[in-house]
């Protein structure tokens, strides 16, 4: 129904989120605030939280550093991912049904609250033993502090979507395995390679890009090494196979957990032993997210922007490093975009680097 030339719309009950104060004024959402989860420490070096409080102010009062509510969309409703996980909020444990996650009629909403008790079911089962919930689920590893190393750049208690570290007296990292999703955020935000898991380390990942053969300048042949996410990304790219669709024989895929446990590190890594290009390829960041840790791929993105002055530093072409969005749904599609991204990469020339 185009809603332009009305004066007034009336909601049936219930099809309003109930959440919050109805008469309290409403607050800005957006990139804005993505941006201030992301960077909250801003030029003056003052570490200044997302404020991303509902209207009215909350009601929960959570013991979380980013605040003690829900975070919330821009209609108020709370942030989940709408697509695998509606009902999950980005506080774990916590579980939104009806009207507070989407507006519904009554009749949906007993049907929405069984789904909601299944899954509060299901969390509660996992974290008896130990396990880790949604999309991980079954995983028994959790973040690893090697707290020698530590700097106390308090990067991974600012970035980790879920709240799940904190600090303790001594402003060193603090782990609750309770909130953690096993995303490795804090592993790719960690600048020293401290943080790890007992199946996922930075060192592994590495190991993994070094371990690829990679022709010398006078086979020109490039390699170019494309870090995709294990949820989206790299599903799209084996049905793509499955498929039988046809891209570069020229690209290696490194799967990764989310794109937030990507460390910059990693990219200087690949360049360093040869590879002509690297390119992240990750679910679609922004107001309408669709990663499944919330913000990995908005963090990936940030990064990368930074990585100019790394590229600068050895010598190398920006065009070398690149990021691409993609869905589950984009296998017909992501073979003609690495095809395109082989030949711009082969533009530029081989990586100086090869053969050291």
């Amino acid at each position: 129904v185009p809603l332009g030339p009305l004066d007034m719309v009336v909601l049936a009950t219930g099809m309003v989120p109930n959440s919050t104060d109805p008469d309290a004024p409403a607050q800005e959402y957006g990139a804005e605030l993505l941006n201030a989860d992301i960077n909250p420490y801003p030029a003056d070096g003052d570490y200044k939280p997302a404020a991303c409080v509902p209207p009215g102010g909350s009601l929960l009062n959570l013991q979380y550093r980013q605040g003690p509510h829900l975070p919330m969309l821009a209609d108020g409703f709370s942030d989940s991912h709408y697509i695998c996980f509606p009902y999950e909020t980005r506080r774990t444990g916590i579980y939104a049904c009806g009207p507070v996650r989407r507006p519904m009629d009554m009749s949906e909403v007993g049907e929405d609250a069984m789904g909601a008790v299944l899954k509060a079911i299901q969390v509660i089962r996992n974290a008896a033993q130990g396990q880790a919930v949604h999309p991980r689920v079954g995983d028994l590893s959790y973040p690893k502090i090697g707290l020698n190393a530590c700097t106390k750049c308090r990067r991974c208690t600012v970035e980790c979507p879920f709240g799940a570290i904190d600090e303790d007296e001594k402003d060193y990292p603090v782990v609750n395995p309770t909130r953690c999703r096993r995303c490795g955020t804090c592993m790719g935000a960690c600048p020293v390679r401290t943080i790890s898991f007992d199946n996922y380390t930075v060192e592994m990942l590495s190991s993994m890009v070094k371990a690829v053969n990679i022709p010398d300048e006078f086979d020109e042949k490039p390699r170019i090494l494309i870090i995709a996410c294990e949820n989206d990304a790299y599903p799209a790219l084996d049905m793509a196979g499955i498929a039988r669709h046809q891209y570069s024989s020229f690209v290696r895929i490194l799967p990764v957990r989310c794109l937030g446990s990507m460390s910059v590190l990693l990219i200087s890594d690949a360049l360093s032993v040869g590879y002509d290009g690297v390119v992240l390829m990750g679910c679609k960041p922004g107001d309408d997210y669709q990663c499944h840790f919330v913000k990995g791929s908005a963090m990936a993105k940030e990064r990368l922007s930074k990585i100019s002055e790394t590229l600068k530093s050895m010598q190398l072409e920006v065009e070398r490093v690149s990021m691409v969005d993609a869905s589950i749904a984009d296998s017909a599609r992501l073979p003609k975009v690495i095809d395109e991204l082989v030949a711009k990469i082969d533009a530029v020339g081989p990586n100086p680097f090869k053969g050291f």
